[in-house]
């Protein structure tokens, strides 16, 4: 499997600048899943060993992949984008004002979910028990 990418936590705070537009889309973002998020929802979205998990979750002015509230974890799932242009910094960035409100991030290449979505969604799971 690839390299999981995860940034680290630290105290702050995310302004709390969801609007109605962020809602919108993540609205629309749940319609238009990816593969790799779609096979990895049907996972996380049974709740394993009682852990909740949501899908294309607004925070501040973002939007998450999967995000689980009692462990402040938002999973991103990068596809080949994340590599081109000025993704990666952007994306750094993004990690970086998620952390200031103590919420941590992990990069999930999307090959990775296409390898092998079970192990993928374990690895969260166990992750995930660590954070609680």
């Amino acid at each position: 499997m690839g390299r999981w990418h995860t940034a680290g936590v630290t105290e702050g705070h995310l302004a709390r600048s969801t609007n109605k537009n962020t809602v919108h889309k993540a609205k629309r973002l749940r319609r238009e899943m990816s593969l790799p998020e779609v096979m990895l929802w049907q996972i996380l979205r049974a709740k394993p060993l009682g852990i909740k998990f949501r899908r294309q979750h607004p925070v501040g002015p973002f939007i998450l992949d999967f995000y689980c509230a009692a462990a402040k974890l938002a999973i991103e799932i990068d596809g080949i984008s994340h590599d081109m242009g000025d993704r990666p910094t952007r994306d750094v960035r993004r990690d970086r004002v998620l952390a200031e409100s103590a919420i941590e991030t992990i990069r999930i290449p999307a090959q990775d979910v296409l390898d092998d979505v079970n192990a993928v969604a374990d690895r969260v799971v166990r992750y995930v028990q660590t954070k609680l």
